[in-house]
């Protein structure tokens, strides 16, 4: 089984690279710049995948159209913190550019070396969700999120003709460097979950908002 994973240096793409590398899969790891615990996992790492630089990515994701692609793990993302009395346009464009274009610029860009069987996973949020939005504020990630949900429901119906399953996934509150390690789950036991959420993805439940503890959120 080939895996690619973009944003797999830290956090939960790392977890999950780890997860899948101990599965038996062969891991590919996408990222800007690698760590030194990715350095030590025994997988194939591309550094320079910046996926908010969409000129760039076919040429830094060339080495991957030569691999048949089992599942794409689009990880990569980043948070910012807007309230309505303090924004910056530019850090909204970027959450636009790294959450919303990066997951399905890298899809397009390696849909040739998927076939039939093959999964697509969007790593989202619930912060995405318009019904569960009850505090308001962080509108970059909230909008760029919401954003990546339209893409992967629009991707699944595009994708289940050619016999590719998309999901899209909210790993939890998770201890992370982007929530500067607040959350109720480690980065391991997110991993575990999202594992077994991707390996419950098929054609029929394909486009929907799942949890990674099972549950399905609404948009």
């Amino acid at each position: 089984m080939n895996v690619v994973i973009t944003g797999g240096n830290r956090g939960i793409g790392l977890a999950l690279a780890k997860q899948y590398k101990d599965s038996g899969a062969k891991v590919y790891v996408t990222c800007r710049n690698s760590s030194d615990e990715l350095n030590t996992l025994g997988v194939n790492i591309i550094t320079g995948v910046d996926v908010s630089q969409p000129e760039t990515l076919g040429d830094r994701l060339a080495s991957l159209l030569d691999v048949e692609i089992d599942l794409l793990i689009n990880n990569a993302g980043v948070l910012g913190r807007e309230s309505i009395d303090d924004w910056d346009p530019h850090t909204i464009d970027y959450q636009f550019r790294v959450n919303a274009m990066g997951p399905l610029l890298v899809s397009q860009v390696l849909l040739p070396s998927m076939s039939k069987s093959s999964k697509i996973a969007l790593i989202s949020s619930r912060m995405g969700s318009m019904e569960d939005n009850g505090s308001g504020g962080y509108y970059g990630y909230r909008m760029s999120k919401a954003a990546l949900n339209a893409a992967g429901v629009s991707m699944a119906n595009d994708l289940r003709p050619k016999g590719i399953a998309v999901g899209v996934f909210h790993p939890g509150f998770v201890q992370t460097e982007m929530v500067n390690g607040a959350g109720d789950i480690d980065t391991d036991t997110c991993a575990e979950r999202l594992v077994a959420r991707i390996d419950e993805l098929n054609l029929e439940n394909a486009g929907r908002f799942i949890h990674s503890n099972g549950d399905e959120l609404p948009w």
